[in-house]
């Protein structure tokens, strides 16, 4: 809860960020439109011609990787401002999920209308056809797949419905001994239902497949070398998977021509193949979280609504003996599963937010007579103006006016654009004590009562250094995800002051990927551990 900048210390790289080829893709705008000049002529020559100058954009994105000195702020009083997050939107997708839906319905209607005798009366059909819904979903039965095959789902069809039969007859039998279900009217409507729910789910699945071939939907294979090729040769042979590769987006350190594919070799170019082709679906040959390049296309894709799948093309389950999740899936032979996004889960977001309001307002109260002391301190050792005010970056790229007690007196563009005062001759003691005790922190309680912080969450940064990390560390963008606050994951992990900005934005991007109210509850009781000079156990 200190300061809560470093001067850009990049852990090794030498100011190159984490993978060297980034700064090109997201920073440097000439490089960029250059290499994307050469890729389109690409495009538009060729075989020939594709490869020439896939060889051309290689050379052009090692040219990129030249090291990038330390983070100085201009002289001039123009600063870089930072590049708003785009918020994603909702995307609506034609998954084919209400033909299963109906499918699974009707069949469990179907069983209870073969009941002889009406044992169960059709009043009954509605919450057993929710509860083998409900079952489905838990199996993953509805989620996306590129070669669905009902016969390979009759066993957890089976199951499911044993299990949805044997719990509606033990709920009968104990609420109506007198109409308890036999053998025989159990196993004849188990038997109906499976199948009747195959033969519907074979029903769709047919319907969905001469869709999927009469109109392919547009999509990009991301991957480095030959295994995306392959992956894009495979969705260009097979129609019948309803994928249309309209470019590759070559993620290793050299462009590798594809055949029938233009290589996109930039992420502007990627960008721009997305819109102009209304690209909805993204294949990666392997795990995003690779490498900073191919974790930040994630972003992208999400934003302009793509679903993302992972294929296996170097057959990595095959090699190392591990299993596929189920229900397995494949694309010719490649084993490929869905990326489905973390739930937005509105409900705990909003807890988290009446949380937030009451606790902070609730310190404030309590903290009203050391705020009191605090400001009377300041304003007789510095004078006049006690609160400082400086412009933040927040949800979204956002910016918001962060409110802090004045430990220095600079002018608008040093506090803007330098790094960390921490040491300043300038400081005087109560700045000093004030600094070293995060007492200077108090009033952003205030910000959170406001709603422009959260108490748990990414720190806020400075408009003209968000534009600088973003452009170096790609995952450094991704922390506008979530409300900025006033400690976090990095904090309580010793990432305050002058620690790595690329820990920082690693430790921020997992707190969000993981994001709990039990992990801010335990964050927040760690940091009031720090704060009295305990330390609790554990990491």
């Amino acid at each position: 809860m200190t300061m809560d900048s470093a001067p850009a210390r990049h852990t090794g790289q030498d100011g190159t960020g984490p993978a060297g080829g980034i700064t090109g893709i997201t920073g440097l705008t000439g490089t960029t439109t250059t290499t994307t000049a050469t890729t389109t002529a690409s495009t538009a020559g060729g075989g020939a011609t594709s490869a020439a100058t896939s060889t051309a954009a290689g050379a052009g994105l090692t040219a990129v990787r030249r090291s990038v000195t330390a983070i100085h702020p201009p002289r001039g009083p123009k600063a870089d401002r930072a590049r708003a997050a785009v918020r994603p939107e909702r995307v609506r997708r034609r998954d084919g999920t209400a033909p299963l839906l109906a499918a699974d319905a009707l069949a469990a209607v179907a069983g209870v209308a073969a009941l002889p005798g009406a044992e169960l009366p059709l009043a009954a059909a509605a919450p057993l056809a929710l509860g083998l819904i409900a079952l489905h979903a838990q199996a993953g039965l509805y989620r996306p797949r590129l070669a669905p095959s009902a016969l390979l789902e009759l066993p957890a069809l089976a199951g499911r419905a044993a299990a949805l039969w044997c719990g509606a007859a033990a709920v009968l039998a104990a609420t109506a001994p007198g109409d308890a279900l036999g053998w025989s009217a159990l196993l004849g409507a188990f038997c109906v239902q499976v199948v009747l729910a195959c033969a519907g789910r074979g029903a769709v699945n047919q319907l969905r497949r001469r869709t999927r071939t009469r109109r392919p939907a547009s999509a990009l294979v991301v991957g480095p070398g030959a295994g995306a090729s392959a992956v894009a040769a495979a969705l260009h042979g097979r129609p019948e998977y309803g994928l249309r590769p309209v470019g590759l987006a070559d993620t290793g350190p050299d462009g590798e021509a594809a055949a029938g594919v233009p290589v996109l070799a930039t992420h502007e170019d990627i960008r721009r193949a997305v819109i102009q082709n209304s690209v909805r679906h993204a294949v990666f040959t392997r795990p995003p979280e690779a490498d900073e390049r191919t974790a930040s296309l994630v972003r992208l894709f999400h934003d302009h609504g793509c679903r993302l799948w992972l294929a296996d093309p170097a057959g990595t389950a095959k090699v190392t003996g591990m299993r596929v999740a189920q229900p397995a899936d494949q694309l010719w032979g490649y084993a490929v599963q869905p990326l489905l996004p973390r739930p937005a889960r509105p409900v705990e977001r909003y807890v988290k937010r009446v949380i937030d309001s009451s606790l902070a307002a609730i310190a404030l109260l309590a903290a009203a007579p050391v705020m009191g002391v605090c400001a009377l301190a300041v304003r007789i050792s510095d004078g006049p103006g006690v609160i400082f005010r400086q412009e933040r970056v927040g949800l979204y790229g956002r910016p918001f006016t962060l409110l802090k007690f004045r430990t220095l007196r600079a002018d608008a563009h040093e506090s803007a654009t330098r790094w960390t005062v921490a040491g300043d001759c300038r400081m005087s003691p109560i700045g000093s004590f004030l600094r070293k005790s995060s007492l200077d922190e108090l009033p952003q309680l205030w910000n959170v009562v406001r709603g422009d912080m959260s108490l748990v969450g990414p720190r806020p940064e400075r408009p003209f250094f968000v534009a600088k990390f973003s452009s170096v560390h790609p995952g450094y963008e991704a922390r506008h995800r979530m409300p900025v606050g006033i400690t976090g994951l990095a904090q309580i992990n010793g990432l305050r002051g002058d620690t790595s900005i690329e820990d920082r934005a690693r430790f921020d991007n997992h707190y969000i990927d993981t994001w709990s109210l039990w992990q801010d509850l335990w964050i927040l009781a760690r940091t009031a551990a720090s704060f009295f000079r305990f330390r609790l156990g554990g990491s």
